[in-house]
């Protein structure tokens, strides 16, 4: 059954034409041309907000290629399957959980169906490349068609990823170049970090994310490390001797950076596997801590993510905005 539309989404529809730039001089009366039209790919790993993506993939602004997740012998779509319950029964029961890049002919089609669309340019924006082969695929796509595309590695993942996305698409709705919307989607994710605690690094090595001998020491002195994402890849931050200490020090961590950046301007994310109640308590005592911050978006980690960290983990990013983000309203 095709799901309803949100109450709401006709006006949000509204407030997106209004935001496009005005019709070219000498265009025919009541055509829609713009001045610059710049759709935005990226992939399932942005761990963006349903609601809010689906408002923007409607008439094809964005688009989310689904990374695949091989459970087994079988191969899931993020996004396209419920996959998440598959991934834990088979993370607690020792199946094989592995990930694997979009093809380049997944980011051809969604860069032909921009131009189909009537865009003039895309700016895609992908996982790190240090931890995924993701913007290679996108690259090679790109050289396939006609229309001007720029690829971006972020250089992160999850939410930290989807907040430079965000930032793409509101440049993209006002009217801003390529140039200009890769830019957006820069500055943004410059300012902001991954901290993360998962209670077994196993997953972590299992995927090439981490060293064997990093798994070994952990394993062997019941280390629980702080881990972050720096230069696009997994370094350890802090080692703590048990798991209520590293998630207490994880908030410390986060609690600090967020009280650093411009007042106002500090904006939390909060990604769980497995422990959704747990994240749920972390977000009210960050509420508490920092009560000039916007309350943290908690959400679970994406599959492709999940499939590495394994159960338990909690990640919380770190981000800075000036600029209001375009949301869908949630009701009328």
């Amino acid at each position: 059954m095709a799901d309803r539309e949100p109450a709401g989404r006709p006006r949000l529809r509204e407030r997106l034409a209004r935001l496009r730039p005005a019709a070219r001089p000498g265009a025919e009366s009541g055509a829609s041309a713009a001045v610059m039209r710049t759709a935005v790919v990226t992939d399932s790993a942005a761990a963006l907000p349903v609601d809010w993506a689906r408002a923007f993939t409607a008439d094809g602004r964005l688009t989310v290629v689904p990374m695949p997740v091989m459970v087994g012998a079988e191969i899931y779509g993020e996004g396209e399957d419920d996959i998440t319950e598959r991934i834990a029964v088979a993370i607690a029961g020792g199946t094989s959980v592995k990930t694997s890049r979009p093809s380049p002919g997944q980011f051809e089609q969604a860069f032909l169906a921009a131009q189909r669309a009537g865009f003039d340019a895309v700016v895609s924006v992908h996982i790190s490349g240090g931890l995924s082969g993701t913007a290679d695929s996108a690259r090679v796509a790109a050289t396939r068609v006609g229309i001007p595309v720029e690829v971006l590695d972020s250089h992160t993942v999850g939410m930290a990823l989807g907040m430079g996305v965000q930032s793409a698409v509101t440049a993209a709705v006002n009217g801003r170049d390529a140039g200009g919307v890769r830019t957006a989607a820069e500055e943004r994710l410059a300012r902001t970090r991954v901290y993360f605690y998962v209670p077994s690094l196993e997953q972590l090595r299992h995927g090439g994310r981490i060293g064997a001998a990093a798994s070994m020491w952990g394993t062997m002195f019941s280390i629980k490390p702080i881990l972050a994402v720096e230069d696009g890849k997994i370094v350890p931050l802090e080692k703590v001797r048990s798991g209520p200490k590293a998630v207490a020090r994880l908030e410390e961590i986060v609690v600090a950076d967020a009280a650093a950046r411009p007042a106002g301007q500090a904006r939390l994310a909060i990604h769980h596997f497995g422990n959704h109640a747990e994240a749920e308590r972390l977000a009210a005592r960050l509420a508490v801590a920092l009560p000039d911050c916007p309350a943290a978006q908690t959400s679970a980690l994406p599959a492709v993510l999940a499939a590495h960290a394994g159960l338990g983990v909690l990640a919380v990013i770190v981000g800075e905005s000036s600029a209001p983000m375009i949301v869908p309203p949630l009701s009328t």
